[in-house]
């Protein structure tokens, strides 16, 4: 299980995780929904402990931390077995997208499995652009690439913000129909998102942040039939909008 306690992170003076619990079963699609600026994108990074919350606790089945850690302790982060896909997507400029791919396994085993690479750019019809630089490439195409470079990496918990903003349908619906098979072959999911439909359709369990905090948490009802006011209101105009 991949678990966050009690987790506080603050950027200059302001509050933006505020004691939030949050957890991840292997095999278990997660979705965070909430307004911009609840807190999202930044629950990931220290989930991830590329940016550590200064209060809390963080453990990984069976390798666990607190915060602020011990002096003179070193943060040694479980990667990759957690490994993160941000909206900004962090591909090297300088790289082919397939040099994206291939590098950060590469060098974490010191070799590239060739037929998964294959597998990957098949699954994502990826063919036709995979030599370009990300500079020559879609937004969509780029966000293929960086979800692609994740799954080599073969994580056991993987952690994505708004991975399918710049899909269009039938991309929106291949990435669901591999997240459902990765949680079913046991890795742990937990996707931001503000596509509604996606949500419901993907989300084993729903999380609902508001100010840095989890308003409310639970199985689909928390879309179909939300008990806080808060998350009732959210939903109502997010469906006006689409």
């Amino acid at each position: 299980m991949l678990k966050g306690t009690g987790l506080k992170k603050s950027y200059r003076g302001q509050c933006i995780l505020d004691g939030v619990d949050i957890d991840l079963e292997p095999g278990q699609i997660s979705v965070i929904i909430g307004p911009s600026g609840s807190g999202k994108t930044t629950l990931l990074k220290v989930l991830s402990m590329l940016d550590p919350p200064q209060s809390g606790a963080i453990s990984v089945d069976d390798w666990s931390v607190r915060f602020p850690l011990e002096k003179g302790k070193k943060l040694q982060p479980p990667w990759p077995k957690v490994t993160v896909v941000f909206q900004q997507l962090f591909l090297w400029p300088h790289l082919t997208l397939l040099q994206n791919i291939t590098l950060p396994v590469y060098l974490h085993n010191g070799k590239e499995d060739e037929s998964k690479v294959a597998e990957l750019i098949k699954l994502f019809d990826m063919e036709g652009f995979i030599h370009r630089y990300p500079n020559e490439a879609s937004l969509g195409q780029r966000q293929r690439a960086a979800l692609a470079r994740a799954l080599l990496l073969k994580p056991k918990y993987l952690l994505l913000d708004e991975i399918t903003s710049s899909l269009d349908v039938e991309q929106v619906a291949i990435i669901l129909t591999h997240l459902k098979k990765l949680a079913q072959a046991g890795i742990g999911i937990l996707t931001v998102t503000h596509l509604l439909h996606f949500a419901q359709e993907a989300a084993d369990r729903v999380v609902f942040m508001e100010n840095g905090q989890i308003i409310e948490k639970g199985g689909k009802e928390v879309l179909l039939n939300p008990a806080q006011e808060r998350v009732k209101r959210f939903l109502s105009v997010i469906e006006a909008a689409t």
